[in-house]
């Protein structure tokens, strides 16, 4: 408690996904809640410049989730809104930082920063050796753009700032709506739908050659805050679960969890994506003591069940 004690926290994404499961681990942890600035973006637009100022004033820490996301079809359809978005409240939110004397900024990148051919598992050494994969590379580049502002701030001005770059997430409270959601909230959703409508054919894009690495929610939040409390360098660091899952296999898996026994069609004209993602996750464990506790079925399966309670709860598609 010694490191939370007394500090004023930003959150930005704090009411999303990821951002409620830090809320909630920090309350866990004894922060008190009116400690804690979570910023809604319907009241709050951090693209634009004042309420960036206004929203780190007299705050010690800012830990900066707030994003707009989704998989790729809805990366091939909002490239400009992705980039543009993204980078701005970024931007703005360290720009701010920095002027207000935030002793310590936390900001949170993306695997799809990483160029479309890194050798596996992927290690932050490689994060410039390459063009990220065309399908979501306006939104990688984006958040790209923080960290070269992170080490630029820290080398200028001594504004300590850290920059971590997590895995794809999953668990419960992700985003379910079809139209935005990564590939697991979307496969559950398909799954457990076609499984009430007799098991009708469900559709996958791609060919299901691609892999993917996954991080419990979580864990993902027990990474950040150990993170917050004792890594102070510029080297950016990957968040990950350590092992990877190619698509079909991962298919698969959810039409088993799910109880679905019908026909899986691929539709090999969408595309797949970057070939291959697996984060090396050692800088992590040497900087900062962080391991992934949750198996992937466990996580899965945890998931599945809190899909099937809440789905009728609406959707997280807002900007958060």
């Amino acid at each position: 408690m010694s490191f939370w004690n007394n500090k004023n926290i930003l959150l930005t994404g704090g009411a999303g996904f990821l951002g409620s499961v830090i809320t909630n681990q920090l309350i866990e942890n004894g922060v008190p809640l009116n400690r804690i600035t979570i910023p809604r973006s319907r009241n709050c637009d951090l693209r634009l410049w004042e309420n960036c100022v206004e929203a780190v004033k007299g705050k010690d820490i800012i830990i900066h989730l707030a994003a707009k996301v989704g998989g790729i079809g809805f990366n091939q359809k909002y490239p400009g809104d992705l980039f543009y978005d993204n980078a701005m409240i970024g931007i703005q939110i360290i720009e701010a930082a920095r002027r207000e004397g935030v002793k310590k900024c936390v900001i949170l990148g993306t695997v799809c920063a990483y160029p479309k051919f890194t050798p596996v598992p992927f290690r932050e050494e490689d994060l410039w050796a390459g063009y990220p994969e065309e399908t979501n590379a306006p939104y990688g580049l984006a958040k790209k753009m923080l960290l070269v502002q992170s080490q630029a701030y820290r080398q200028q001005y001594g504004f300590n700032s850290i920059f971590l770059l997590p895995v794809n997430l999953y668990g419960p409270g992700d985003n379910f709506n079809p139209d935005s959601s990564h590939v697991i909230p979307a496969l559950i959703k398909k799954f457990v739908e076609a499984v009430e409508e007799g098991h009708k054919p469900v559709e996958i894009w791609g060919t299901g050659g691609a892999s993917r690495e996954f991080l419990y929610v979580n864990d993902a939040a027990k990474g950040i805050l150990l993170a917050t409390e004792k890594y102070n360098k510029s080297d950016p660091v990957n968040l990950g679960a350590g092992h990877e899952i190619s698509i079909r296999d991962l298919v698969h898996l959810i039409a088993n969890l799910t109880g679905f026994k019908g026909e899986i069609k691929w539709d090999t004209s969408k595309p797949d994506g970057q070939p291959r993602r697996c984060l090396d996750i050692s800088r992590a464990k040497k900087e900062f003591g962080f391991e992934a506790d949750t198996s992937f079925r466990d996580g899965l399966k945890i998931t599945i069940d809190w899909f099937l309670k809440n789905r009728n709860n609406g959707d997280r598609t807002d900007l958060i």
